[in-house]
């Protein structure tokens, strides 16, 4: 018996917007039923297919798009990479990015030419890499902080939190009682990582966005629509910080 070959899909795609090449990634999904064109946070155009559907009706359906496509690339987040002398938000306040000269160190916060500035150590090739992890480490302690006190608060027991770069995701909670957090939200203010700590702490009580899981919110933190508006009109633009 000669077996079926199975379908392939090629890896990309390729329009032209604006007279440029944008070249848009190609996934293929078992669960999907109709072909869905999307741009994550910082990332490439994303056309997700069914894993029985045609690439020529894929291939008509990015053509149909094109216009929406461009819209969105106009208005996307572009990618802030850690290099000498970009600004990068800490708690909401920008620092400049200045490298110490110094081979070893840690990363530390300082004035430089009379602004705040992060003064990042080490070859130029690691600095991203070295600043990237301290940023992780300075979000994890203020994120295990602030589950800890939400913690108290409702009466549960934080097991674990875990530091994550999702493109589209700002933190998620497993039925385990592990909580997983963007570490970029140690860029925003203070108060939006309070509200995504009391956001995440309070699944633990209510595994849905049911009202029930709002009021359990509010009970711990009275202020979370100031956060939460926050990240509704700027989460966007942090998901670009440390993308090359």
């Amino acid at each position: 018996m000669i077996p079926l070959l199975q379908k392939r899909w090629p890896p990309a795609a390729e329009v032209r917007i604006g007279g440029e090449t944008v070249t848009v990634t190609v996934k293929v999904s078992a669960r999907a039923r109709s072909y869905r064109l999307s741009l994550p946070h910082a990332g490439t155009p994303l056309l997700t297919v069914p894993k029985f559907g045609r690439w020529g009706e894929a291939k008509a359906f990015l053509d149909r798009h094109t216009d929406w496509l461009a819209e969105r690339l106009e208005d996307s987040v572009k990618p802030v990479a850690f290099v000498r002398g970009a600004v990068v938000p800490l708690r909401g306040v920008n620092h400049r990015i200045v490298p110490t000269g110094k081979v070893r160190g840690t990363v530390a916060v300082g004035e430089h030419d009379g602004e705040m500035a992060l003064l990042v150590p080490g070859a130029p090739e690691h600095r991203a890499r070295r600043l990237t992890d301290w940023l992780k480490a300075q979000a994890e302690h203020d994120l295990a902080k602030r589950c800890a006190v939400h913690g108290g608060n409702l009466g549960v027991i934080v097991k674990s939190i875990s530091m994550r770069s999702q493109a589209t995701r700002w933190g998620s909670c497993s039925s385990t009682g592990k909580l997983n957090f963007n570490w970029r939200l140690i860029l925003a203010p203070p108060y939006v990582l309070d509200y995504v700590a009391a956001h995440e702490v309070a699944h633990l009580l209510e595994m849905n966005h049911s009202q029930d899981f709002w009021d359990v919110v509010e009970r711990t933190l009275p202020s979370m629509e100031r956060g939460r508006e926050w990240l509704r009109i700027h989460g966007r633009e942090l998901m670009g910080y440390g993308i090359e």
